[in-house]
């Protein structure tokens, strides 16, 4: 596992009325500060990628569908300095959970199921392309192979 990556099981609340997705609280240990919530839909098939933050902590779920999340530790010195992390999330029961991403993080996701993958973000701070860097699915920094 990625340092600082940390991997919280989440709660589902279910009856005959809709289901209830937890995701984040103020008083959960892993939250840092509330910059902003927004959701990604990752078509079927589709791979998404690579965003690293520079100040920016990420938490990540996925309310709907299924994806691979692909973190990769590029940071110098950091004890996991090259480990490649790939992590299943979903709405099924057994796979939802809540991925937070330590800033300096690469990260990508691949939709699984047949049905776009909508991942949600609870972000730290706002969002400002100033601090984020992007790189495209295929280069020569990142050793994945999305195929």
């Amino acid at each position: 596992m990625i340092d600082g990556v940390i991997i919280t099981p989440l709660k589902q609340i279910h009856d005959e009325r809709g289901a209830v997705y937890h995701m984040l609280r103020s008083d959960s240990p892993n939250f840092v500060n509330f910059g902003e919530l927004y959701f990604s839909v990752v078509n079927p098939g589709i791979a998404k990628g690579w965003n690293r933050h520079k100040k920016m902590i990420t938490n990540l779920s996925v309310i709907k569908g299924k994806l691979a999340l692909v973190l990769v530790d590029l940071r110098s010195g950091s004890s996991t300095e090259g480990e490649v992390q790939e992590i299943i999330l979903g709405s099924d029961p057994d796979i939802y959970q809540l991925v937070t991403v330590p800033n300096m993080i690469w990260t990508g996701s691949k939709c699984l199921s047949d049905e776009p993958a909508i991942l949600a973000n609870c972000a730290s701070i706002p969002h400002d392309p100033e601090e984020a860097e992007k790189l495209f699915l295929k280069n020569s920094v990142i050793p994945y192979d999305w195929s």
